[in-house]
């Protein structure tokens, strides 16, 4: 009974959701339009944490710039939702339009000599519409697996709705604790694979190995990727990602290593982060600002946790 239920819920929601994406991009433009003033003005939506994150990632900017970043950032994130509705039915040549790659044959090439790829990216510009580069890439490859990690939802009838939208392109969505094992799987029947990571989260107390200076702070980063990077030797792709217009992003492959053996221990990560800034510095307004990203401090960490043979362990209340 209850997946008949579940089964029902999915097929009312994705329904209402395919027939809301049917509609032209311009009213979904105009919907975003008064997303906004109910987002920025009424609910004023997690405003705190905007401009926290904002004010202590530019201190030399004054109110008045921070003020204009936070109600760009506001317009940009309802933009993204009208974007992500479009996205389950916009045609390829539509998308491919609105959604360039520059550096598609370079990375042919890699997955074509056998070796696969992991693409870094950021919550920035569309994320959700980066999948679309199946679309530049399978004319290009033979016979390559393509997919995104994602982290399920808790609620199953959205998390179906999210992994068919997101799956539309024919790129597999893959669960983050499934990662080694996708990988492993497409290697062992011979097919390379390009696996998508957005890697500009917040780690679990427990997977925090590494810290960095990002945006002015101090902060801690997943090294995970680094060790599947290192581990199946594969190349390492950055996409650097420019909103030109409304509805309209150019992105562009970055090739950071074709042999991770021959950097140092967490030199990758560092890289992705600071290509990841550089992105961010230059239209800061399409970052996801919201994401309370520097909720863990340096002081909390060493009070309350060591690192023991490379685990991250919780000190026993006499020493912390």
């Amino acid at each position: 009974m209850k997946k008949l239920l579940n089964n029902i819920a999915f097929w009312a929601v994705y329904g209402t959701w395919h027939a809301l994406s049917l509609l032209p991009l311009w009213l979904h433009y105009l919907f975003s339009d008064v997303l906004f003033v109910l987002v920025a003005y009424v609910f004023r939506y997690r405003h705190r944490v905007i401009w926290k994150n904002l004010r202590n990632s530019y201190p030399d900017k004054s109110e008045k710039e921070l003020k204009t970043l936070q109600r760009q950032f506001y317009r940009h994130v309802c933009d993204l939702v009208a974007e992500t509705v479009k996205y389950t039915t916009i045609s390829d040549k539509n998308i491919m339009r609105r959604m360039t790659f520059k550096g598609s044959e370079q990375v042919a090439e890699i997955l074509n000599s056998g070796q696969s790829v992991a693409l870094l990216l950021g919550h920035y510009g569309n994320w959700e519409w980066v999948t679309s580069l199946v679309l530049w890439l399978r004319p290009l490859v033979h016979d390559v697996a393509m997919g995104q990690i994602y982290h399920p939802l808790e609620n199953e009838v959205f998390d179906r709705v999210v992994l068919k939208a997101r799956g539309r392109m024919g790129s597999d969505s893959v669960a983050k604790k499934e990662t080694l094992r996708w990988i492993l799987g497409n290697k062992r029947e011979g097919r390379p694979s390009i696996l998508g990571y957005i890697n500009d989260q917040v780690p679990t107390w427990h997977n925090i190995h590494h810290w960095l200076t990002f945006l002015n702070q101090d902060t801690p980063v997943f090294t995970g990727i680094e060790r599947i990077v290192h581990s199946q030797n594969q190349a390492a792709v950055y996409i650097d990602v420019k909103r030109v217009g409304r509805g309209r992003y150019q992105c562009e492959y970055k090739v950071i290593t074709r042999d991770p053996s021959t950097m140092g221990e967490f030199e990758l990560t560092d890289t992705y982060f600071k290509l990841m800034e550089q992105t961010i510095n230059r239209a800061p307004q399409y970052w996801l600002w919201s994401h309370n990203r520097w909720k863990r401090t340096r002081e909390e960490f060493d009070r309350r946790f060591k690192v023991v043979d490379g685990r991250v362990v919780e000190k026993p209340a006499a020493e912390s």
